[in-house]
Order: structure tokens, then sequence, then C-alpha cells
């Protein structure tokens, strides 16, 4: 074999590689870091900021409790609105529920429905005529 054939080889190999690198790019899923309605959020950007500034301007941030049977809320006053649990690895997994306070002020989650690992909690919920909304970040063991 002589250098005129090993060249040949190598760049087939070469362009074969790049080729198969390629399909397997454009076959693969979207990135989940990518949020689809971006321009949407964007848009209401300010809005979500309002009502993260009344939280912190009423000091209404919820207590939250996470342990291995429910993750419990603690609200200031009554309150009513949605919770959203999302899964940061898989959006599949992602849940949302209906939120309303009892006597207590309190609000619990069964976990037993939710696999292990870190959650993004999404509290959206009215009090006295005033909307806020809370995020953060739970791990669920």
């Amino acid at each position: 074999m002589n250098w005129g054939i090993k060249i040949t080889i190598g760049l087939a190999s070469f362009m074969s590689f790049i080729i198969v690198l390629a399909v397997i790019m454009f076959n693969s899923k979207t990135d989940a870091l990518v949020d689809n309605d971006y321009y949407e959020k964007g848009i209401n950007y300010n809005q979500v900021y309002n009502l993260k500034e009344q939280v912190k301007h009423d000091q209404a941030k919820p207590l939250v409790k996470v342990n291995t049977e429910v993750i419990s809320l603690l609200f200031k006053e009554q309150a009513k609105g949605r919770i959203r649990l999302m899964r940061t690895s898989d959006k599949r997994m992602d849940r949302v529920m209906p939120l309303e306070t009892n006597a207590d002020r309190q609000v619990f989650i069964p976990v037993s429905a939710l696999q292990k690992g870190s959650w993004r909690l999404i509290i959206e919920w009215e009090s006295q005529h005033k909307k806020y909304l809370d995020e953060r970040e739970i791990s669920i063991r």
C-alpha cells in the first residue's frame, strides 16, 4: 500500500466521522435550557418582577418545609392561587396544582407522586386583593 492510498483512506475516515457527527447533532432532542416561549416571557418580565417585589414589600414570603411525606407551605394570610412544580431535568414531569389555604393558612403537597431530586417551586397567589409570586429551589429526598 503506497502513501496515496493511506491519505485517501484517512481523508475518507475523517469525512465519515464529520458526517456522522452532523447527523447525530440534527437528530438530537432540543436543548432543555432554551425556553420555547422566551419572547412572551420577555414581554411579561416586568409584571413578574413587580409580583416578586410585592412579596418583599409586604413581607409575605411563605414558609416552605420539605420532608419525606409532604411539602408544607405556611402563608401570612389566607391565600388562593396555583402552585407549579417544575423539574429542572425533565419538562414532562412538571406539575401544576391549585392552591387554597386551610383554616391555619397552610397548604400541604404530598411528595409521593414526585420523583426525588431538585425541583423549582413557583407559587402564584392572591391574598387580601394583592397578587404575589415566589420562586425557589427545593430538594425532595
